[in-house]
C-alpha cells in the first residue's frame, strides 16, 4: 500500500512538473509572437538582401556573396555551427531573347525564356504556330503531328488562395517542351504561369534532357493576342523565336547552415529555412527572400531569448532550388544536397518546414497525420490570435525544399501562407521589395517563433508508432 502512494504521489509530481513546464512555454511562445508583431526585422532582412545582390541565379557570383554575406548574419545574431556548405552546379544564363509574328500581322511579343531552356541557331527558328488552347490539347496530338511546327499551349492559371491553380498548371511548363518535341514541334511557347493580366512575362525551370527545344514563357495580353491572330481569318500564324541563353560552364551552389542548439536534446533538429536563389528578372523580394528572412527572423528572436530551446533549431538558406539541372537529377539540387550529406542523421530530425510561398500572411497551420492533440492544442491556442486556424488535411510537405528529407522519413509540417496574389508577380520583373507589406512578414515571424518555441520545448514525435 505505502509503495502505491509513493508511486501515486510521484504520478502526480511528475504531471504537474509537466504542466508547469508546458504553461512556461506557452508564455514563452506567447511573448515571441507579441514580440515579433512589434517588429521582427525580417523586413529589413529581405531589403539588404535583395539591395546588396539583387537577382540571385543560382551558380553566380551575387548568388555566392548572399551566401556569404548570409553566414556573417548568421554569425552576428548569435547563431551556431555557421556553415558554407557548397556544391556542384550547371548555372544557365538568359542572354537575348526574342519572339515575333511574321505573318498575318508582323509585330513583337513579350516573352521570357524558360530556365534550362536551350538556344535557337543564330538566325532563330521559324515556324506555323499550332496553337492549343489546353494542355490536355497538345497531348491529344499524335506523335508527329507538329512536324516543322511551334507549339503554343495558352491555358490560364487560376487563382487560388493555397497555390492550386499554379500546381495543376506547372506541368505545362515543366513537361510542354518535351511533349511538344515528341511530336516534332521546332519551339515552344506557353501562356506565363501567372494570375494577372499585365504585359510581362514569368520565367521558371523547364526540363532538360535529349529532346528539348527552345522554349519561352508569353505575357497574358500576348496570349490572348494570338488568340485573336488565330480566330480573325488572316491565314496562319507563323512566328519566329530566338534565344542566346544556355547552361555555362560548371559552377558552385550553396547551403547556408545555422542553428540554436538545444539544452537538453541537442541530437533531436527541427528543421526551417527557404532557399536563397532566385530567377534573374526581378530582385527575388517574393521568391523566396521573404522566405530566408521570416525564418532566420524567427530564430533570431529565439536565439535572443535569456534560456534555449530543450532541442535544436537549424535554418538552411537552401541554394539552387530555381533552376533544372542535366540528367539524372532535374532540381532542387541544394535541398538533395543537405539530405544526402546527412543521411544518417534522418532519423535525429524532428521536423522540417520552409517558408517558400512569398509574403502573405499566414492563415492555416497543418500538421503531420495523427498529431498529438494536446500539442495541436497548445499551438493553436498561440496561432489563433494571429488569425490562423487548424487545417485537419495532413501536412505531407513543408515546401519544395524539404522533399528530399520527407523522402528520408522526416515528418513536415506547414505554416500556410495566403498565395491569392503570389503569382501575380512570381518569376517576373515584379518580384521586388516593394510588393511587400512589412506587417505581414511580422505576422508571419510571429507565428513562426512561438510554433517552433512550442515544437522545441516539447517531446512530440511526429512519427508514426513503431
Amino acid at each position: 500500500m505505502k509503495s502505491c502512494l509513493l508511486a501515486g504521489a510521484a504520478l502526480a509530481l511528475s504531471a504537474a512538473s509537466a504542466a508547469a513546464q508546458d504553461a512556461a512555454a506557452l508564455r514563452t511562445a506567447e511573448a515571441l509572437r507579441d514580440r515579433a508583431l512589434q517588429g521582427s526585422g525580417a523586413y529589413a532582412i529581405v531589403e539588404d538582401l535583395t539591395t546588396r545582390f539583387g537577382a540571385r541565379p543560382a551558380g553566380t557570383e551575387s548568388e555566392q556573396a548572399a551566401a556569404r554575406w548570409g553566414a556573417e548574419q548568421f554569425r552576428a545574431w548569435g547563431f551556431r555551427n555557421v556553415a558554407v556548405e557548397s556544391f556542384p552546379l550547371s548555372a544557365w544564363r538568359r542572354g537575348e531573347e526574342r519572339v515575333e509574328v511574321l505573318s498575318p500581322a508582323p509585330q513583337r511579343l513579350v516573352v521570357t525564356a524558360l530556365g534550362g531552356s536551350i538556344a535557337t541557331p543564330p538566325g532563330g527558328v521559324e515556324g506555323e504556330a499550332a496553337i492549343f488552347r489546353t494542355y490536355q490539347d497538345l497531348l491529344d496530338a499524335p506523335v508527329g503531328s507538329l512536324a516543322g511546327k511551334i507549339a503554343v499551349v495558352l491555358q490560364d492559371t487560376p487563382r487560388a488562395q493555397d497555390g492550386a491553380g499554379y500546381g495543376s498548371a506547372s506541368a505545362i511548363r515543366f513537361q510542354g517542351p518535351t511533349e511538344a518535341a515528341r511530336r516534332g514541334a521546332i519551339g515552344f511557347l506557353l501562356r506565363s504561369l501567372g494570375t494577372h493580366d499585365h504585359r510581362f512575362a514569368h520565367t521558371g525551370a523547364t526540363r532538360v534532357g535529349e529532346g528539348t527545344i527552345p522554349a519561352f514563357a508569353l505575357s497574358p495580353p500576348d496570349a490572348e493576342q494570338l488568340l485573336r491572330l488565330r480566330d480573325a481569318g488572316l491565314g496562319p500564324v507563323r512566328l519566329r523565336l530566338a534565344a542566346d541563353v544556355g547552361f555555362l560552364e560548371p559552377s558552385t551552389s550553396q547551403n547556408v547552415v545555422g542553428e540554436v542548439i538545444g539544452d537538453e536534446r541537442p541530437e533531436e533538429v527541427i528543421v526551417i529555412g527557404g532557399h536563397l536563389d532566385s530567377w534573374d528578372l526581378g530582385t527575388g523580394a517574393i521568391d523566396d527572400g521573404a522566405g530566408v528572412a521570416i525564418t532566420a527572423a524567427a530564430l533570431k528572436l529565439i536565439a535572443d531569448l535569456p534560456e534555449r530551446p530543450a532541442r535544436t533549431i537549424r535554418v538552411v538558406w537552401w541554394g539552387a532550388e530555381e533552376v533544372s539541372q542535366p540528367p539524372p537529377a532535374q532540381g532542387l539540387a541544394g535541398a538533395r544536397h543537405y539530405a544526402e550529406t546527412r543521411r544518417d542523421q534522418a532519423a535525429n530530425h524532428v521536423a522540417v518546414s520552409e517558408s517558400d510561398f512569398g509574403a502573405g500572411p499566414i492563415y492555416a497551420l497543418a500538421l503531420p497525420a495523427g498529431a498529438d492533440p494536446a500539442f495541436r492544442a497548445a499551438a493553436m491556442r498561440v496561432l489563433t490570435p494571429l488569425g490562423i486556424y487548424f487545417d485537419g488535411e495532413p501536412a505531407r510537405s513543408g515546401g519544395p525544399d524539404t522533399g528530399p528529407l520527407v523522402a528520408l522519413g522526416v515528418p513536415a509540417f506547414r505554416l500556410a501562407q495566403d498565395g491569392t496574389d503570389y503569382f501575380d508577380t512570381h518569376h517576373t520583373v515584379d518580384d521586388v521589395i516593394d510588393r511587400i507589406e512589412p506587417e505581414n512578414l511580422d505576422q508571419n515571424v510571429a507565428a513562426w517563433a512561438a510554433f517552433l518555441w512550442l515544437l522545441a520545448e516539447s517531446d512530440v514525435s511526429f512519427r508514426p508508432a513503431p
